[in-house]
């Protein structure tokens, strides 16, 4: 016997149930672990599951282990259709954190009366995948969404309109992957009405939804992220009421603001103006090379923003700024789809 504080089941079904139920554990462990290191290289997290994993085996026992052909399973090879919808990897995590727990309950609720070790560890591992299973959700849509920001160079930002709903949806047909709404005036419960809707629209069109300014507008739309001010709420309190899984955006002019964003975990900046803008007619253009020296050593996403549109993106491109936020360009398109279309060619096109 392995530990002389375990006393061998008298019935061997209680053995062949444990024995089972470690195998589940096991597996699905090694999923989340797997998605862990190649889906999200997060090394901390790999080190917690490899850590449960190991555990788990260690305490796979010999008496386990004999007992699995000593009953005939007549229900192996049994399945659901569920499982075949497992197409993501959010189902994936969640299916397989639900099988660790299972299995897990059930070895806690059958090893308690001769294995007290084995009960206690499948207890306190179970509590923690709770936990972790939330944590690598968040991660894996924060990932999703970072990945979209950095591989999409037309930002699409909203401004008051009548037909904004119709115009939002022409600019996601011409394939723009991210939009920010943004709005300054009326009653809070008819803007949270319209973020609602074009959020529905974004998820209709696999694109990115991102509010200006209001935290609070962005957590009850269930937006991907939130766009900050320099006179708005500060990233870190931010990010501690939004979490890990929304993105921050935070506008920036000057080296100080942009040090700073990087500094407290902004995911991506917005540099302007660029040129001269109705929509901030208070702010002096930086123009292109100072736009030039502020992002020469950035390493993460940034879009130039401010007076641009499709006659001056191509003086953009030739000074190596790719990535544009455009707001009255988009909206105000007699075909806004055909604008977007255009101007994302001219983005891709390679000098």
């Amino acid at each position: 016997m392995e530990n002389s504080n375990i006393i061998q089941p008298e019935d061997m079904r209680i053995s062949q149930i444990i024995d089972a139920n470690l195998d589940r554990a096991r597996e699905g462990l090694r999923v989340l672990e797997d998605w862990a290191r190649f889906g999200l290289g997060n090394k901390d997290l790999v080190r917690k599951l490899k850590n449960f994993r190991q555990i788990l085996g260690k305490n796979h026992l010999e008496i386990y282990k004999i007992s699995r052909n000593h009953i005939e399973d007549k229900c192996k090879g049994l399945s659901h259709v569920e499982q075949i919808n497992r197409k993501t990897p959010h189902k994936i995590i969640s299916s397989n954190s639900a099988r660790v727990q299972e299995a897990l309950r059930v070895i806690e609720e059958f090893s308690r009366n001769h294995n007290n070790k084995l009960c206690k560890i499948a207890s306190e591992i179970r509590y923690e995948i709770y936990t972790l299973e939330i944590e690598l959700l968040n991660l894996s849509t924060s990932k999703k969404a970072k990945l979209k920001i950095s591989e999409n160079n037309l930002y699409s930002i909203t401004e008051e309109r009548e037909n904004l709903l119709e115009i939002i949806e022409k600019i996601l047909l011409g394939g723009v992957k991210i939009i920010q709404h943004r709005f300054k005036q009326g009653k809070d419960k008819d803007n949270l009405k319209k973020a609602i809707e074009i959020k529905c629209l974004c998820e209709k069109y696999n694109s990115l939804f991102i509010v200006n300014d209001r935290v609070d507008i962005a957590l009850a739309s269930n937006a991907d992220g939130v766009h900050l001010g320099q006179d708005d709420i500060d990233i870190v309190t931010v990010r501690k009421i939004m979490g890990n899984s929304k993105i921050i955006g935070v506008s920036a002019n000057n080296s100080t603001d942009i040090t700073n964003a990087i500094k407290n975990g902004c995911d991506y900046i917005g540099i302007g103006p660029v040129f001269q803008t109705l929509t901030k007619k208070n702010k002096e253009p930086l123009g292109v090379e100072r736009v030039k020296s502020l992002t020469k050593d950035l390493t993460i996403p940034w879009f130039a923003i401010g007076g641009i549109n499709k006659l001056n993106i191509a003086s953009l491109k030739n000074n190596g700024i790719s990535k544009v936020a455009i707001v009255s360009g988009l909206l105000n398109s007699k075909d806004p789809k055909e604008e977007a279309i255009i101007i994302l060619k001219e983005l891709s096109y390679e000098n």
